[in-house]
């Protein structure tokens, strides 16, 4: 069964697990959306369409003949992303009265899982980092990929549509992109008219929306990509899709823990773990779509 960490935080008896995923998905956009399923072992190996079988007219007496569809297998991977809070026991104990120090400790270990998978979901390259695991920036096909021009160019909303439109079946569930971009959207409702709307999201926020699509604004969204000639100044626009036959998919094996790995022998300190087995699939090739090389 595939679900957001926004319900898995819900289902969580553990009021400290249920603090750092709502911590972990509060810091990443992504998440918000983002649905998950359980993986038992390693990684996940799944199958997509390549091919549909051809159809044809034919007259009375044809002969028929037999078509198949083909298939490809693709293998995601889980990786392993954490790290380690150490609370001070003496600090701990002094001024838990005012400040719980082991809470914020752990819940600035969350916010920085949550940097890293945002990162990761973006750009992550299992060429660059073996223990990372593919970002869209890798996972998006070729034929899924648009230019806003051969070195760059300002964002248009034509090739924006046809972006949207290259996602199938239906529309796009969000359009990710940096705080530069959708200053440049906001700079065309200004002179063009109200191309964006606005909608309030399931934390009460509002959330501003093109052709009815939610704009995820995600500050790991790099504005440094080269296109052309045009030097490191471009950034994309990803149209996203999620689910297991249509999209995206989040990988994990036990969803996010903490772990007390206890006392430490070289100082008066007590260590938590938290640790994340996860992943990222893309399910369908027409589920991810990317406009890159848009200019400032």
């Amino acid at each position: 069964m595939a679900m957001t960490q926004v319900e898995a935080a819900k289902l969580s008896n553990d009021m400290l697990i249920r603090g750092v995923i709502e911590t972990i998905v509060k810091d990443s956009a992504i998440l918000r959306f983002l649905p998950f399923m359980d993986v038992t072992g390693t990684s996940v190996r799944y199958t997509r369409e390549a091919t549909m079988p051809a159809a044809a007219f034919h007259a009375v007496g044809d002969t028929w003949v037999e078509a198949t569809p083909t298939f490809t297998s693709h293998t995601a991977n889980l990786a392993i992303l954490g790290g380690d809070a150490d609370v001070d026991n003496y600090l701990q104990a002094t001024y838990a009265d005012t400040n719980d120090i082991e809470a914020e400790v752990i819940a600035n270990r969350a916010k920085a899982i949550a940097h890293k998978f945002s990162e990761s979901f973006i750009v992550g390259d299992t060429g660059v980092d073996a223990d990372s695991f593919n970002g869209i920036r890798t996972l998006a096909p070729a034929g899924q990929t648009l230019a806003a021009g051969t070195n760059g160019a300002a964002i248009d909303l034509q090739k924006l549509d046809e972006l949207i439109d290259l996602i199938k079946p239906g529309k796009p569930e969000a359009l990710l992109l940096s705080r530069r971009t959708r200053r440049q959207l906001k700079h065309l409702r200004r002179t063009t008219g109200p191309i964006l709307e606005s909608t309030v999201s399931q934390f009460g926020e509002q959330v501003e929306t093109y052709e009815g699509i939610p704009i995820v604004v995600d500050d790991f969204m790099p504005d440094n990509e080269v296109q052309g000639t045009s030097g490191a100044v471009c950034s994309s626009v990803y149209a996203l899709k999620f689910g297991m036959s249509s999209g995206l998919m989040g990988l994990q094996h036990g969803g996010i823990t903490v772990e007390t790995v206890g006392e430490l022998e070289t100082k008066d300190a007590t260590r938590r773990r938290l640790k994340w087995y996860t992943g990222l699939a893309l399910m369908s090739e027409l589920g991810v779509a990317r406009l890159q090389g848009i200019t400032a």
